[in-house]
């Protein structure tokens, strides 16, 4: 069976649920999320046990990573500022991490909401949580990514001059990434709108495919960077630390493991099942065969609900694991409410250098 699909709400554009015989203006055949438009009675593809999964399963996980993802990164946010030297890029690029997975975090609750309710916060919220989640979305995977470069250049470059620490650099750099996210998440801001569809209303591009496909695409593009740039850097730090005159520790080791595999397993399927459902957009066998399409569903689904927790997850991998963090949380929970005079000292007593730059590992 063949489909064509309408515009049904997408909270991240990789759905291919509904059927309708409407087509528009790019010629390509569009599609929906979660609910069921007009059908014909001899082509309809039914997916009610997808839309229940995803309705049940998706606000109960959210739920729970909205809570430690916030837990998680504002206690990050307090280390950082209370603690440490914001003028190291380590701390940089860990305190801008913390605020695009809380940015990123603020429109789980919206998409939650909508699997239930349907879109009943208007067009101007629409447009401006579409914004927000896209924007700490690039932002977040591109203070990951300079991260992995900037540890890869402390470990395996330890004399180069390239990353200077001064904190005319440190905000720079990461203004750069914040004006490069601002721009990816634009669009989302312009083309999103509320669509009324079958008595709910829907947060959708309004038949404008080609901005949806651009979207996915978009977002596929920048997982494939970032996913090169990882591997190649991790490779290369997993490398020298293996050396015999290596002197970190097997720890380090495990913990730049653990945050390679979480970060693969988390936005692989992900991003592979938004591009395997955007070709149902071209009409692709057999992508556009009702089984098919039913079974990739519930994959996105699935892979949706994994990646999306990452934000939660980078805490617990960057921070939470390392020494540094667990002895100023500690100090941080003893000493609450009260002045603790010897704070300095004990960060700096904590401190590791290479060629002038505080480094996390």
């Amino acid at each position: 069976m063949d489909l064509a699909y309408d515009n049904s709400y997408s909270y991240n554009d990789s759905y291919s649920y509904n059927r309708s015989n409407s087509s528009n203006d790019s010629g390509l055949y569009d599609y929906g999320d979660y609910y069921e438009g007009n059908t014909s009675i001899n082509d309809a593809c039914h997916k009610t046990e997808v839309i229940k999964f995803g309705a049940v399963v998706t606000p109960v996980i959210f739920a729970m990573v909205i809570m430690f993802s916030c837990v998680g990164n504002a206690l990050v946010l307090l280390v950082l500022i209370k603690y440490e030297n914001l003028k190291s890029l380590t701390n940089t690029f860990l305190l801008n991490l913390a605020i695009s997975d809380l940015i990123f975090t603020f429109g789980l609750p919206f998409w939650a909401i909508d699997l239930v309710q349907g879109w009943i916060f208007g067009d101007v919220v629409c447009k401006s949580v579409n914004f927000i989640f896209y924007l700490g979305y690039y932002s977040s995977l591109l203070f990951l990514t300079v991260m992995t470069v900037h540890r890869y250049m402390a470990v395996v470059h330890p004399l180069s001059v390239v990353w200077n620490s001064s904190t005319y650099h440190s905000f720079g750099i990461s203004l750069f990434f914040w004006f490069l996210s601002f721009c990816a998440a634009t669009p989302q801001f312009i083309f999103k709108t509320a669509v009324p569809t079958d008595g709910r209303d829907y947060c959708d591009y309004n038949n404008n495919i080609t901005w949806k496909l651009i979207t996915i695409y978009e977002q596929n593009v920048f997982f494939l960077l970032a996913f090169i740039t990882i591997a190649f850097c991790y490779s290369r730090i997993l490398s020298r630390l293996l050396k015999p005159m290596s002197h970190r520790r097997p720890k380090t080791i495990r913990l730049i493991l653990c945050i390679v595999i979480s970060f693969y397993l988390g936005w692989t399927p992900y991003n592979v099942s938004m591009f395997l459902s955007s070709l149902i957009s071209f009409h692709i066998a057999p992508f556009n065969e009702c089984h098919v399409s039913i079974a990739l569903d519930f994959v996105s689904t699935v892979s949706r609900l994994v990646a999306f927790s990452h934000c939660c997850l980078n805490p617990m991998f960057y921070v939470f694991m390392g020494v540094k963090f667990r002895d100023h949380l500690k100090t941080a929970l003893k000493n609450f409410g009260r002045k603790d005079n010897h704070l300095q000292d004990r960060r700096q007593s904590h401190l590791i250098y290479s060629n002038g730059e505080e480094i996390t590992l």
